[in-house]
């Protein structure tokens, strides 16, 4: 790391702990709303098998639950650390919007999870079920919170600046700030496919592994058939996000799309190498005319370059690069969820059997596939944000402290190493989950009232 001032270094450390962070609230928060599908589903039929799939599940809903806590704590501490200028100028937006999200969501979570991991045997199916819908509530509202947040940050509303600080005139347009829809729409879908194949690749390892009862089945096809949904959801909540940001932050646009010149009839570059000194693309592969009909739905519509930001636009490669990774994997995804739907359809008799071991193998390999579409997807908003904090307010060079350079460098190669021994340790508990046969659950309290015939292991 020699070489790198403080600044940088200070920006690679949140990246850091940002990137380690993310990773687990994004599955925590749809994987809420699975179990829940799941109970119900049991609650409904009486069939063991979505309690089994429920059982297994939960397990590792708790371990991300507790990843998540950790690595959150972390963060907050990088805003008094590394980046004091950021509290000192919009910390009467952000301070309350943190709290709001601890207040109303976490303090929640954590309660109703207890009675989910542990209460199942000491209170009645009914409150079991409710203490579920509590906590999948709770990962929701956090998400909105933090959310809400992180889209001011990009789209400021509803404040004024006096003296140098920004206090709030409306908080209801601070909340549902100009970007907040879209962003809070383009998450929420990104954490259901990163759970859907999850599930679903989990679910893949333990049927090649010969685990195919009902419970497992139950699993993959809820994972595919979720993520067969969610695909195309996503595919159009992305193009009205990129509207969005094309009238609010032209500049992340231009860089997400490698355009450097203002023009009509924006062709869309497919590959290029883009190059900031000599402000042009290398190698460039484009399509003449596509970008404009997407983004503005017009075939001549006209797109502002990067050009016309010159100084006060974010590094194009990074953005350029994480934009077309999110947007590969999301076009694999949709592959492979709809290859799995034509071989596990309702109507065939025995998924188990029409389940061909070469699509199984691709969804193990794809178990984490989210976590790299959601990484390439917030690396293109945030560092498609630069050089602004928050935009128009406050520059990330003028939120920095003064920390000595080898300091940073020193918490940021711990941080590194701990994240390092985390992620496998993390990744290494759930693959072994789904190599021993879990344990039966403790029995109910009140018995669910089963529908004649209903109830088969």
């Amino acid at each position: 790391m020699d070489g790198l001032d403080a600044f940088v270094l200070a920006r690679i450390q949140f990246a850091a702990n940002m990137t380690f962070h993310i990773l687990f609230p994004t599955i925590s928060i749809s994987l809420a709303w699975v179990l829940l599908f799941f109970k119900l589903r049991f609650v409904r039929t009486g069939q063991q098998h979505w309690m089994d799939a429920y059982q297994f599940w939960v397990k590792i809903f708790a371990l991300t639950f507790a990843l998540g806590v950790v690595s959150g704590i972390t963060m907050s501490f990088q805003f008094g650390t590394n980046w004091p200028g950021f509290m000192e100028t919009v910390g009467n937006v952000a301070g309350p919007l943190l709290a709001y999200e601890v207040m109303t969501a976490f303090f929640l979570e954590a309660t109703m999870l207890g009675v989910m991991l542990f209460g199942r045997a000491r209170v009645s199916e009914k409150m079991h079920t409710i203490a579920t819908l509590l906590v999948a509530g709770g990962t929701t509202l956090s998400a909105f919170w933090i959310l809400a947040l992180n889209s001011w940050m990009h789209t400021p509303a509803g404040f004024e600046m006096i003296n140098g600080q920004a206090h709030v005139t409306s908080w209801f347009k601070v909340i549902f700030n100009p970007s907040f829809p879209y962003r809070f729409t383009h998450m929420m879908l990104a954490s259901g496919l990163t759970v859907a194949f999850l599930v679903a690749g989990i679910s893949a390892y333990r049927w090649l592994r010969g685990a195919r009862g009902a419970d497992v089945m139950a699993s993959l096809k809820t994972g595919i058939y979720l993520a067969a949904v969610l695909v195309p959801l996503q595919i159009v909540a992305g193009d009205f996000h990129g509207l969005n940001t094309m009238e609010h932050q032209p500049a992340k646009l231009a860089a997400m799309e490698g355009i450097w010149e203002t023009r009509k009839g924006v062709p869309a570059v497919l590959f290029a190498l883009p190059d900031e000194k000599a402000r042009e693309n290398r190698y460039e592969i484009a399509i003449p005319k596509l970008a404009s009909l997407y983004l503005t739905h017009s075939l001549d519509g006209e797109v502002k370059g990067l050009n016309e930001f010159e100084g006060k636009h974010p590094p194009v490669a990074p953005v350029f690069w994480a934009f077309r990774i999110m947007v590969g994997m999301g076009l694999l995804m949709l592959a492979v969820s709809w290859s799995g739907v034509l071989q596990l359809a309702p109507w065939k008799k025995d998924p188990a059997r029409t389940l061909r071991p070469w699509l199984a193998r691709v969804l193990v390999g794809m178990t984490f596939a989210g976590w790299v579409a959601l990484i390439a997807g917030w690396y293109t908003t945030e560092i498609g944000r630069q050089p602004w904090l928050v935009s128009g307010v406050l520059t990330a060079a003028d939120a920095a402290s003064r920390v000595a350079a080898p300091k940073i460098a020193l918490t940021l190669s711990l941080y590194l190493a701990l994240y390092a021994a985390l992620l496998t340790a993390y990744i290494s508990v759930v693959f072994y989950l789904a190599r021993h046969k879990p344990e039966p659950g403790p029995p109910p309290a009140v018995n669910v009232s089963q529908k004649p015939g209903a109830a088969r292991a």
